[in-house]
């Protein structure tokens, strides 16, 4: 049944919903009551109707989670139609008893008289999303060092190469590409302006997490001494080379979370970081490392740039981090994206 979204949304919840009819799940859509929600799912169990609120993405992120559940205060149950969760998502959805639904079949539902958990269906999505230049590696970091400082888009080209360290021959294509999708726009014949910035920072920020930010992981470490987690404060890193990211930068710009993992964004070496640090080479440690890949240095200290905070605590899924990252946002970020 159309429940009157695009057309996108449309097949998704098609396609979730016929797996749930080949599990033997009787469920059809509804029209949603309001512009507020996407729609909402009728399902029959043990011969009694339940009605769902649905929300339907074609992908969620970490970052979308603060949303979800702020929509879940108005309509509930609330139940997430998506192509495909990671496993530490679903986690957070299940904690926030936010309900899902992947267009494999695997669901998760629970709820006063009614409780369905199906897992174990192979991921039906075999396709991948164009995203087009801008959103690529290179196009990230330039793309990070725009929404850091719009007045760069006022420069030559050979002069945004200079203060990002992006070839030069590549910033004409990205900005391009950023015109094309409807990102950047000419107020005059020199000045040039970016659109919708908040829509854009959101594909930043799932950008540089799904492809640039693995590109850029040193490796994941532990202190030779467990005491030095406890102090890391106190750990002199070297200025200009190495900062702290995520959660311990958060706490510096904050003073409201306890960093439960250590990041670090350097350019330093490997053997530099775990000699002059007494890390150990650890896949389950508590310390990751990152390179650092912008090149302006007004920065407070040795702490990331606030939007690069932002953006991993609002990655994480995790909602501890969530509220820390919208203080971050409220405090160093709103002025710029609103």
């Amino acid at each position: 049944m159309d429940i009157f979204i695009n057309m996108k949304e449309q097949v998704i919840i098609d396609e979730a919903l016929e797996k749930l009819q080949q599990a033997g799940i009787d469920a059809e859509a509804q029209k949603a009551p309001d512009a507020g929600i996407d729609g909402r799912i009728r399902i029959n169990y043990n011969n009694k109707p339940y009605i769902v609120f649905i929300e339907v993405k074609k992908h969620l992120r970490g970052h979308q989670l603060a949303d979800l559940i702020r929509l879940k205060e108005k309509y509930t149950p609330l139940m997430i139609v998506t192509e495909y969760l990671f496993p530490k998502l679903k986690e957070e959805l299940r904690r926030e008893n936010i309900a899902y639904l992947e267009t494999n079949g695997n669901l998760y539902l629970k709820d006063k008289g009614i409780f369905l958990w199906l897992e174990g269906q192979k991921n039906t999505v075999t396709t991948k999303e164009k995203t087009g230049r801008a959103f690529t590696k290179t196009g990230l970091k330039l793309l990070f060092h725009f929404l850091q400082n719009e007045e760069l888009l006022q420069l030559t080209y050979r002069e945004i190469a200079q203060q990002t360290g992006i070839g030069f021959g590549n910033i004409n294509v990205i900005m391009n590409d950023l015109k094309n999708q409807g990102f950047l726009i000419q107020v005059n014949k020199k000045q040039y302006k970016l659109t919708h910035k908040k829509e854009l920072l959101h594909r930043w920020m799932v950008g540089y997490e799904d492809r640039l930010k693995p590109a850029l992981k040193v490796g994941t470490f532990r202190f030779l001494k467990e005491e030095d987690f406890l102090h890391w404060k106190t750990t002199p890193l070297q200025p200009m080379k190495t900062y702290w990211g995520a959660e311990p930068a958060a706490d510096l710009l904050t003073n409201y979370l306890k960093p439960g993992i250590l990041t670090l964004y350097t350019t330093e070496t490997r053997p530099e970081l775990i000699k002059g640090y007494r890390l150990i080479p650890d896949e389950k440690g508590n310390v990751k490392v990152y390179q650092k890949f912008w090149h302006d240095d007004e920065v407070a200290e040795n702490i990331a740039p606030p939007l690069l905070v932002y953006a991993d605590l609002m990655n994480t899924g995790d909602r501890r981090c969530i509220e820390t990252a919208q203080k971050v946002y409220e405090q160093l970020l709103q002025d710029k994206f609103g």
